[in-house]
Formats: structure tokens, sequence, C-alpha cells
């Protein structure tokens, strides 16, 4: 048993000393460390199941439980079909994204449709919260809002009402008056979760549970939080930008490829039926360094603009940015193109960007980083009409991609005329339409075709 004293314990992975060091040593962060008040006694913590006696596996009965349909086809995409009964759900993001916005209008909706929901709200005032459902308007007689911080209370609150839902904005809030640490620290943040995902499967109650994330983007708090939990959902955009997506990085009743895309606008967040339409709008024609690329996010196709500007740099080491896109990615196609293409690009500033505020790391992307980065290089604009795809090795070769025929249906519906892609994608396609089709082996023979020679 420890004695009760002073421990200085890392904010990210919960690691304890008894002295404050600059890095935590077990998970290499620097100034994660933060005092807490350890008890001598020693908490005991019921298991969700500890009462259930242990049976076979064949004995074990399942039905197909009817999941609660929010009517937001973007979220119960991304949630694999609606929300599960008994399940613990995670949602993060940057401050000011729209995680509030978003938990109020399922709030609504499952409250007009299942009966009494319950909105714990550990930030905002009841007034604040009845202001911001009206200027989205979700007002409901059956949607209860809670102004409250004390597990204990909470549990109490949820005895009481009996509701079908709970969510709780947000968990680094939320306290349990028995641990002697501050809210939002590693011990109450894994304490409070642990009693909430215990309501959840005892009672058979979904919990949205808020979380704050760090400067670099991920949720604050130990890493066991994200353990804990049924599903963990981020939802990503640019504060600047109208854009927002919302994506599953862990999903036990469902996949993590999907993607919801929403767009925020004075009546709160707007689903959008045709992403791609809507980032392909802006697209400026006859631009160089702009063109048309696809990704498969999940089961649905989405096209984008991918832009790249390439100027003479005015110092010894030319800069690489790159927005939306993984850097390392870019960095390998910039290599490809200078040993492969023999384009000098050694003293030149480059700049690649996905419009809209999207991110997206698909391998299908290559060769329209390449053919992008080309164009804007030699002042060549690229057909707007033209979608380009393909995986790009290392020695310049094209490879196949992944369920080319939606792509290339998803380019046909927004009125494209030309597809660039691997040719051996090309031998297996089945595809009968309106797109010319143009098969290609290397980096080499892709410019070529894309840049007129």
């Amino acid at each position: 048993m420890r004695k009760e004293g002073r421990r200085f314990v890392c904010q990210q992975c919960g690691h304890e000393t008894l002295g404050w060091l600059g890095r935590c040593p077990s998970c290499g962060e620097w100034n994660t460390l933060v005092q807490e008040t350890v008890s001598a006694k020693r908490q005991k913590v019921s298991g969700v199941a500890s009462s259930n006696p242990p049976l076979s596996i064949v004995e074990i009965t399942t039905s197909n439980e009817e999941r609660f349909a929010t009517d937001i086809v973007e979220l119960d995409r991304v949630l694999g079909g609606g929300i599960l009964p008994g399940s613990l759900i995670l949602v993060g993001g940057d401050p000011g994204i729209g995680k509030s916005t978003l938990l109020l209008m399922v709030a609504w909706t499952i409250s007009k449709k299942y009966g009494t929901v319950l909105y714990i709200s550990g930030e905002e005032s009841l007034k604040q919260t009845r202001l911001r459902a009206e200027r989205i308007g979700t007002l409901s007689s059956s949607l209860y809002i809670l102004t409250e911080t004390c597990l204990e209370n909470i549990e109490y609150f949820i005895e009481k009402l009996n509701p079908v839902l709970v969510i709780i904005d947000s968990i680094q809030t939320i306290y349990k008056t028995d641990l002697p640490a501050a809210p939002g620290t590693v011990s109450q943040v894994r304490e409070c979760c642990v009693q909430l995902l215990t309501i959840a499967k005892t009672k058979n109650i979904p919990i949205f549970l808020i979380g704050h994330v760090t400067k670099e983007g991920s949720l604050a708090g130990p890493r066991v939080l994200e353990h804990m939990v049924d599903a963990v959902l981020y939802l990503e955009g640019e504060r600047h930008h109208t854009f927002r997506v919302l994506r599953a990085v862990k999903n036990r009743f469902g996949s993590t490829n999907e993607i919801g895309v929403f767009e925020m606008k004075e009546t709160g967040l707007v689903e959008v039926k045709n992403p791609s339409a809507m980032f392909l709008a802006e697209r400026p024609l006859g631009a160089t360094g702009s063109l048309v690329v696809s990704s498969l996010e999940g089961t649905r196709p989405v096209l984008f603009e991918l832009q790249a500007l390439v100027t003479p740099s005015s110092y010894h080491n030319a800069r690489r940015l790159a927005t939306g896109l993984d850097l390392g990615r870019v960095l390998l196609m910039i290599a490809v193109l200078e040993k492969r293409i023999s384009l000098n690009l050694g003293n030149q500033d480059i700049y690649v960007n996905i419009v809209g505020g999207v991110r997206t790391q698909e391998a299908a992307l290559d060769l329209g980083i390449c053919s992008a980065i080309a164009s804007s290089f030699k002042d060549i604009p690229v057909d707007p009409y033209t979608l380009v795809i393909g995986e790009v090795g290392l020695a310049g070769e094209v490879r196949a991609v992944s369920q080319l025929e939606k792509r290339v249906r998803e380019a046909e519906k927004l009125g494209l005329r030309r597809c660039v892609l691997p040719a051996n994608n090309l031998n297996n396609l089945k595809y009968k339409g309106q797109i010319e089709l143009i098969g290609v082996t290397n980096v080499k023979e892709a410019l070529e075709i894309v840049l007129g020679g």
C-alpha cells in the first residue's frame, strides 16, 4: 500500500515519480509531470461485470441490438449505422471546431425519437446552453440540461431520469469527491471514465464524452482513456474553413475508415451530401499546379483539388510545406522527381495543399502530387477535367490502387472527361462509361500525358 503524500504524475501516460522531472522517463514528453496528492486508502473498483459468472462461449446468446438512428447521416455512417446502446464514445477536436454543437444536435434528434436525453455541461451555464440550442434550433421538452461537475451527483440524476442517452461536456471538468486530485488530472480522468463505463454497461445507456485535445492534436489525458472507450471520434478542420470532417480512429462496432463531412453555418453543422462537388466548387480552371485527385474514405470516394506551388528559394535551404498531406510522403515524391525525372528542385521552395482544410494520407494521391509539382515547376497547366490516380514507388513506377471503379464513376458524375491511372488497374477494370481511361506504368509517362509532353 502506498503511503499518503505527494507524487508527480505524467498527464500523458500516467507515470509517477517522487520528484519533478522536466521530461517524463516513460513517454518522453516534456513538461507533463504535475503534482498530485496520493491517498493511502486503497480504492476498491468494482468491474463492469463482476457479478456475472463465467460462461462458455457457445452458451452466450447474441441478438442484433437495435441502434439509435440520429438522422444525421454523416454521423451514423461514421458510427457504423447509429448509436449502439451501452456504448461509451469519446469525441475530440480543437477548441471551437463544433464538438458541442454536433452533440447538441444529436441530443435533440434522439430526444424527439426515443425519449429523455440528459446533456451535462461542465463548461457552460444553463442559459448559455439554451442560447446555443435556440441558435441552431434544437429545443425539445425531452432534452434535459444539467450543469454539474461532481460525478456522484451526475450518477444520481442518471438514476433518477433514466435517460436513453447521456452526453458529458467535457470529461476534463468531471471529478470524484473521494479523489484528492484536481479535475482534469490523470487520476480524475481515469477514475471518472471507469465509473461512467460501468454506468453505460450496467444500465445499457450510451454515453458520449467530449474530450479536450493537446496542442499536438491528440486527446488530452492518459492514453488508457482511449483504450477504455468503445469509439474515438475526431472532428477535424481548419478554424478559418467552413468544412468539418468527422473521422473515427477507433470503433469496436464499425469501420474506422469512414468519414462524415459537415459545413459550419450560423444554424450549426450542416451535412454535406456531395463532398466532392463542394470541394471542387471554387477550383480555378487553367491554373498551373492545380489538378483533381481522388481519395477513398471508407466506402465513399471523394475528389479533392490538389495544389502545388514551386518557386525559387532565396535561402540556402529550400523550404518544404504540406497542408492536409503527410510531409514525409511529399518529400518522397520530390526525391522521385529529382532522381527519376531529373527535375532540379533542390533550390526551389515547394508548397503542397489539399484545398478545403481536409487531411488525407492515401497513397493513391502520389501521382497527383508529382504531377502538381511538375506542373507548377514547368509552368504548364493541367487539363482541369483530368483525374490523376496512382501510387508511386521509389523506382518511379506507378502501382495499382484499390476500388478504382468507384473513383472513376464519382469523377464521371462531376463531369470529368479523362483519367490517368495505373496500367495494372486498366487491365482489370470493367468500367464502361464516358471517361477516357489512360494507363501509365511510370511517372515519366504520366507527366508526358498530363503536361502534354
